[in-house]
């Protein structure tokens, strides 16, 4: 098995050229996949309130995007929030969101991305999302078209 591989990977280099097999490589290697908790005590929500916890999962494969986001609200409510989204701009269902309906990727680099969100076809909300370069933070900001700033800083479990 392990040969096979070497031997697609060889050929993908031989047919597709360097940069090909270097972005495979790179999204291979996605700073943003595995688990991460909200750092309350680093994190601002304007308005507030900030919710009590949050964990995000992501699971990326290639340039697809799986999240599983669950956590307890300001006022005691379990949450739970997911969607799967291409790094490619198009909108995406987002589900379990009062405040969303879809979510918009676009790959900056593997430790950065832009997001947009939207409710009913409107923006609500557009941000970026950084990964620290030893991986072990993940700050989402944004501001929103209502006065809305966001500050999340997740660290990596």
């Amino acid at each position: 098995m392990a040969r096979r591989l070497i031997v697609v990977a060889a050929l993908v280099l031989v047919v597709t050229g360097m940069p090909a097999t270097a972005t495979l490589i790179a999204q291979a290697t996605d700073q943003l996949a595995g688990t991460w908790e909200l750092n309350i005590s680093k994190s601002k929500l304007t308005p507030g309130p900030l919710p009590r916890s949050e964990t995000r999962t992501y699971d990326v494969t290639g340039t697809q995007v799986k999240s599983v986001q669950k956590g307890v609200d300001a006022e005691g409510k379990p949450t739970l929030v997911q969607f799967t989204a291409n790094y490619d701009g198009k909108d995406y269902p987002y589900t379990g969101s009062p405040l969303f309906d879809t979510v918009a990727i676009t790959r900056v680099d593997n430790f950065t991305a832009s997001f947009v969100q939207k409710k009913n076809g409107k923006v609500v909300l557009t941000g970026k999302r950084v990964v620290s370069k030893d991986g072990k933070t993940m700050t989402i900001s944004g501001k929103g078209t209502q006065p809305t700033e966001v500050l999340l800083v997740f660290e990596k479990r």
